[in-house]
């Protein structure tokens, strides 16, 4: 299946998390990509929503190779799978302070009028547009895992099924609307795929963007 555009897709993933609605999950969204799509399942559940900052930890020489992963607090995911990648141990330091002083920059310019929304005790559904190696979805899990949630549900458009296998055993439920055999890239199944932008990230997070017209 080819979705339209992230809105479709999220309008998808909320219909399959009906389940949660009125019972005030928290929705947290992967930045970028994610954040219009959580803003409309945050909406349709009668939720909260924030984001969980991770990134990825980027391969010497490939940057858009993820040899792992790393969230704000610092704790950080390597992938086992690196074979035939020349990483030393220093490169992954200094690769992981980068992203770290990053994602602290984000969460300053994303909310800077509150801390992050708790998960303790809470229904956490946490949104991505779609997973590739995983890297991100299973960082973002075991961040918020450590804080005691009620419930952890990971959700995304796409997944292919390897990925989809690692993440089924961190959350408690797992929704991804499509598991295509012939998956090389998020992008390859939106019609529309255009990168969203801090600024547009911040008015969704400030409120300033409607349900209706938050992935356009």
């Amino acid at each position: 299946m080819i979705f339209k555009n992230r809105e479709e897709a999220a309008y998808q993933l909320a219909e399959k998390l009906k389940e949660y609605k009125g019972r005030n999950p928290l929705i947290l969204a992967i930045p970028r990509g994610a954040v219009p799509m959580a803003r409309i399942i945050s909406d349709a559940l009668e939720g909260e929503m924030d984001v969980v900052l991770v990134h990825k930890l980027r391969a010497p020489f490939q940057p858009e190779l993820a040899i792992g992963s790393v969230d704000e607090t610092g704790q950080t995911f390597l992938n086992k799978n690196m074979q035939g990648i020349d990483i030393t141990h220093s490169y992954i330091l200094k690769e992981k302070e980068a992203q770290i002083e990053m994602l602290r920059k984000r969460r300053a310019r994303y909310t800077p009028i509150h801390t992050p929304i708790s998960p303790t005790n809470r229904i956490v559904v946490i949104v991505d547009d779609g997973i590739a190696t995983g890297s991100s979805m299973i960082a973002a899990l075991h961040v918020v895992r450590v804080k005691n949630p009620k419930k952890l549900v990971a959700a995304t458009a796409v997944a292919p099924f390897d990925s989809l296998q690692v993440i089924r055993e961190l959350a408690d439920d797992t929704v991804c609307l499509e598991v295509p055999a012939d998956f090389m890239a998020v992008g390859q199944f939106f019609e529309e795929f255009s990168q969203v932008s801090d600024d547009e990230v911040i008015a969704i997070l400030q409120g300033k963007v409607s349900k209706s017209s938050a992935t356009q």
